[in-house]
């Protein structure tokens, strides 16, 4: 038998907003005053927010956390594509889209401060799960929730999931990626590259040349985007999207960007990367570049940037008011659900705790 080419792949790039702001006009979405503004304060608002809590961390009032900056222009400008009945699956450095997607900034303090009460839904959400810290167990359930669209005949409705670069080394990936081409339901998979997963180089975790391509042995349609580009991943997930509520089923996108600060607020990256690095990927800051392309359509001046972070500092002012200002939680509700019964030994170490908490208290 003779040897034959079988089969070839063709994989595409894309950038809009490059790193100077300009865009090119022949792939500019048309996107009104409104809207561009509307994208632009979410990317503000994720990043002061990330500084916010950076702040309250290292001061003791909230937990361990997982900063975004540096990324807005992938999680929101693929968000902003969302329709308000499609759902999301995210880890746990999209802070920006989830608040897009109507997450109140003091729930989010919630989860972070340790309180189970963060995971839960509000009123004000739109068909979120909570974050997931197991990577990427949220593509597994974004293609649960996808088959359950289709199964059920729900129309013009898609789920969109993350995972940063390291996830695409997992087995979950794969398992998701092949379920979601098999049954081909309405999932588009976001792969934020931002270089490292943890402290281990994009290039130690695997040997192709992009992670886009990895969706092409599951015959999925996989794109390449500038993901620090705001206007080309709102560009790629709404194409992504219109395919998934078209029945034609899931779409992988790599979003090239970087991770500004640490990995979490318990990590020390100059340990594995040198600030020479840092530096060239601040000169493609995607709210940099967002802010100056507004300038220069004339939708944007140095009154209203002052203005909208004037905004945002009283609105993250009084989501931490709210947050420090609730008292009501009991120190010992960790103990109710150990089990679905109530257990002696269990009510042993409620008691002990609370006796502990008590002493504590007595001797401040």
């Amino acid at each position: 038998m003779a040897r034959k080419k079988l089969a070839t792949f063709t994989l595409y790039g894309l950038q809009i907003l490059d790193e100077q702001g300009r865009v090119d006009k022949e792939l500019e979405p048309d996107l009104g005053r409104e809207d561009l503004h509307r994208l632009y304060r979410a990317m503000v608002l994720s990043r002061e927010a990330d500084q916010r809590m950076l702040n309250l961390q290292r001061q003791g009032r909230i937990g361990t956390f997982g900063p975004g900056t540096g990324q807005e222009g992938s999680f929101c400008g693929s968000a902003f594509a969302l329709k308000e009945g499609d759902w999301m699956v995210g880890a746990y450095r999209e802070l920006g889209a989830r608040l897009m997607r109507g997450e109140p900034l003091a729930k989010a303090l919630l989860l972070y401060n340790g309180f189970e009460e963060g995971c839960s839904p509000t009123p004000e959400m739109k068909n979120m799960l909570p974050i997931s810290i197991v990577i990427p167990m949220q593509f597994l359930q974004a293609v649960g929730i996808g088959y359950s669209l289709k199964y059920r005949g729900i129309e013009e409705t898609a789920v969109i999931t993350y995972t940063g670069d390291g996830g695409t080394s997992e087995g979950d990936f794969h398992e998701a990626l092949n379920y979601a081409s098999a049954w081909q339901v309405p999932v588009v998979f976001v792969v934020q590259n931002n270089q490292y997963a943890i402290s281990v180089p994009r290039h130690k975790q695997t040997r192709s040349r992009t992670l886009a391509q990895k969706g092409l042995p599951f015959e999925m349609p996989a794109v390449q985007v500038d993901g620090n580009d705001a206007l080309g991943m709102y560009v790629a997930t709404k194409e992504a999207l219109e395919r998934a509520y078209a029945g034609e089923g899931p779409t992988l996108i790599e979003a090239v960007t970087y991770r500004m600060l640490m990995h979490t607020t318990a990590d020390d990256p100059t340990k594995y990367r040198d600030q020479a690095e840092v530096d060239a990927w601040a000169k493609k800051d995607p709210i940099d570049r967002f802010r100056i392309y507004l300038e220069n359509k004339g939708l944007w001046d140095g009154k209203q940037e002052e203005a909208m972070r004037a905004g945002i500092k009283e609105e993250i002012d009084a989501a931490v008011a709210e947050f420090e200002g609730m008292k009501d939680f009991r120190p010992d509700a960790c103990f109710d659900h150990v089990y679905g019964t109530r257990h002696d030994v269990i009510e042993e170490q409620r008691a002990h705790f609370l006796a502990e908490l008590e002493k504590e208290r007595n001797d401040a």
